[in-house]
C-alpha cells in the first residue's frame, strides 16, 4: 500500500500540465507552456541556487561587502595591518633596550656585558680612504698639548679627590654643546667636532664593551686604573673590539650620528667612577 502511495506520488510529479494565457476579449490563445510539477520544483530550485552564488560574489569580490554592518572596511583593515607592524617594532624596540640595559647592569657591576662580542659591521657609505695613522706633526703637536694640559688640570680638579686619579686627555677636540645634567638623566657631555674626526682613548685600560644599541648607536666602554669607566657614543664606527687592551691616545672610534637619541654629528662622553656617574669637565680639560 504504502509503495503504492509513493509511486503515484511520483507519477504525480512526473504528470504534464498546460499553462495557456488568453485574450480576455476575443479568448484567443496568446500563449501556453507544457509543465509538470518536478520541472517546477527544478527551476525554483535552481534560480534560488543561482540567486545565492550571484549575492556570495557580490559580497566577497565587490565593495558592496562593505556596507555590511560588522564588516571591516579598507581603512579598518589598513589599521589592523599598521597596529600589528607598530607592535612588532615595538617588541624588538623593548628586547633591544633590555639587552643595553642589561650590559650597563654587568658592566658597573663589574661584570662581562652578555651581548657585543664584536663589533656590528658598519654599513654606512664612508670614505673609500682613512688613513688614521698620525703624522710626524700631530705625534709632536699632541705631546705638546698634553704636556700644556698636564699643568692646567688642578684648577679643573678643585675640591675633587684626586689622590687616585690617573691623567685623562680629552676624547675629542671641540665644543661642548650639552653639558653634564644627571636631573635630565644627561650623565655625559656632547661634544661637536669636525665630520670623521677620530675619538681617543682618554687613558690606558681596556674595552669592556663594543656594540651597537637602537638608542646610542656604536657605543664603546673602556675599564681604567681606579675604578674610573669612559664611555663613547653615537660613533659612525667602532675600532676597537671587547677584551683588546688601549693606551691613552690611542684611536678607538669615529665621531659619528648614529642612534636614535641623536640630533647630529657628535660625541657623547661619559665618565663613571666606582658604578657612580661623574662629570668629566670636571677631570677633563676639553
Amino acid at each position: 500500500m504504502a509503495e503504492k502511495k509513493k509511486f503515484k506520488l511520483f507519477r504525480n510529479l512526473r504528470s504534464k500540465y498546460r499553462l495557456s494565457i488568453f485574450n480576455e476579449e476575443t479568448f484567443e490563445e496568446v500563449w501556453q507552456f507544457r509543465l509538470s510539477r518536478m520541472n517546477v520544483i527544478v527551476f525554483f530550485g535552481g534560480f534560488s541556487i543561482l540567486l545565492v552564488t550571484l549575492v556570495i560574489i557580490l559580497i566577497a569580490f565587490t565593495p558592496l561587502r562593505e556596507f555590511i554592518p560588522g564588516y571591516p572596511d579598507a581603512k579598518t583593515r589598513k589599521g589592523y595591518v599598521d597596529n600589528a607592524l607598530k607592535v612588532d617594532s615595538l617588541e624588538h624596540v623593548i628586547a633591544q633596550w633590555q639587552l643595553y640595559y642589561n650590559d650597563i647592569h654587568v658592566l658597573l657591576n663589574g661584570g662581562e656585558p652578555l651581548t657585543g662580542k664584536e663589533t656590528t659591521r658598519d654599513t654606512a657609505k664612508r670614505p673609500s680612504k682613512l688613513d688614521l695613522t698620525p703624522s710626524e706633526e700631530d705625534s709632536l703637536l699632541r705631546a705638546q698639548i698634553e704636556a700644556d694640559e698636564m699643568f692646567s688640570l688642578s684648577s679643573n680638579l678643585k675640591g675633587l679627590d684626586n689622590s687616585n686619579m690617573p691623567f685623562f686627555i680629552p676624547p675629542v677636540k671641540g665644543i661642548i654643546t650639552n653639558r653634564y645634567n644627571p636631573q635630565n638623566n644627561h650623565y655625559g657631555v656632547d661634544l661637536v667636532a669636525s665630520p670623521d674626526e677620530v675619538v681617543l682613548a682618554i687613558a690606558k685600560g681596556v674595552v669592556v664593551l663594543s656594540t651597537w644599541s637602537l638608542e646610542t648607536g656604536y657605543t664603546l666602554a673602556i675599564q681604567h686604573e681606579g675604578g674610573y669607566l669612559s664611555v663613547y657614543k653615537h660613533n659612525s664606527k667602532l675600532l676597537k673590539r671587547q677584551g683588546e687592551f688601549v693606551n691613552a691616545g690611542d684611536v678607538i672610534a669615529i665621531i659619528g650620528n648614529s642612534g636614535e637619541l641623536t640630533t647630529g654629528p657628535h660625541l657623547h662622553f661619559e665618565l663613571w667612577h666606582n658604578g657612580a656617574t661623574i662629570d668629566p669637565a670636571k677631570y677633563i680639560k676639553f
